[in-house]
């Protein structure tokens, strides 16, 4: 079984060995930039970690990798459009750095790209198991980035409405990339399933402690500003948790913070987190995360293959998962 660095290097070595045309080079140039603005590329990893629970021949999972890869930095450089984010990953997103239309064009481009890949994925029924499990969930992250849209304008979002939106938006796809590496390792259905119940689950955790982190991580490891969260006022499960369990006199005081500007920057974020400090909402939520992140387990523990094939993927995801940037 490969380490985490091992399989990043033969995605690394494939991406290499299947380039973007050179021409036309307004088209192709901005894939080949988000491409190499220094992501985790733990998708792709998923995939190979997931065909090699059950096949050694790690090449025929490759190109499905890079598909997963491709779709994922495709949504990221129309998502940036919709946010009008003017950074990603410290470096001009590609709208900034080129123009809305091209980032439109070559986020399109990307896409077909991936699935001129899942085609290289074996014989004609795996790739239609491929193609299936692809549609859906790339049908269910547009729903997701849907509704966090509708979220910014609703007075109310219930935590359930909370968790399904990052559960389509994000967690989806890191079941679907242990799923379809599963599918090309020829795993039966039932393990192929219990490995995107673990993704899906292991995801909606994921995000959570990507809330915690956003509010109360470390700015010299989490890489970003720390509280923009609250200054963007977005939704998040601490924000839910405390219109949920706090009293009246703290939601009024939490409604008033997010529907002001900072000012103050400095003085909003200490405001909030007081808020939240004192409802023990941070305690709240991580339990949350934990109970997530037990029944995705539960569902790795769960496939029937030999417990030497789990280590990494088990290592990995519980790395993420207690992360700190």
């Amino acid at each position: 079984m490969r380490d985490l660095s091992k399989l990043l290097d033969l995605i690394a070595s494939f991406s290499k060995e299947n380039p973007f045309p050179t021409s036309p080079l307004e088209l192709y140039e901005p894939c080949d930039y988000i491409l190499t603005l220094g992501g985790k590329r733990l998708r792709p990893a998923l995939v190979l970690m997931g065909h090699e629970m059950f096949d050694d021949d790690i090449g025929v999972a490759l190109p499905a990798a890079w598909a997963v890869e491709l779709f994922h930095n495709f949504s990221l450089m129309h998502d940036d459009i919709m946010d009008a984010a003017p950074l990603r990953r410290n470096e001009p997103t590609v709208h900034s750095k080129w123009n809305t239309t091209t980032a439109i064009l070559s986020g399109d481009v990307m896409l077909i790209y991936a699935y001129r890949f899942l085609a290289r994925c074996g014989d004609a029924d795996t790739v239609l198991r491929l193609l299936n499990i692809f549609n859906r969930v790339a049908t269910e992250v547009c729903e997701g980035q849907q509704l966090d849209i509708n979220f910014e304008t609703r007075a109310k979002v219930s935590i359930l409405e909370y968790t399904r939106m990052i559960e389509l938006k994000t967690a989806v796809l890191l079941g679907a990339a242990l799923e379809m590496g599963a599918v090309c390792g020829n795993a039966p259905a039932a393990d192929s399933q219990q490995l995107y119940e673990f993704g899906r689950l292991a995801g909606i955790a994921f995000q959570i402690q990507d809330d915690l982190l956003d509010t109360y991580g470390d700015p010299t490891k989490f890489g970003k500003q720390v509280g923009g969260d609250i200054l963007q006022n977005k939704k998040t499960l601490l924000v839910l948790k405390t219109l949920e369990t706090a009293p009246d006199s703290d939601c009024r005081a939490l409604h008033n913070w997010m529907q002001t500007d900072a000012e103050n920057a400095a003085e909003k974020v200490a405001a909030v987190r007081a808020i939240f400090d004192r409802n023990k909402i941070p305690f709240l939520v991580a339990q949350e995360k934990l109970r997530f992140q037990q029944e995705a387990f539960q569902h790795l523990e769960a496939v029937r293959v030999p417990d030497s094939r789990k280590l990494i993927l088990r290592g990995v995801v519980a790395d993420l998962l207690e992360r700190e940037s």
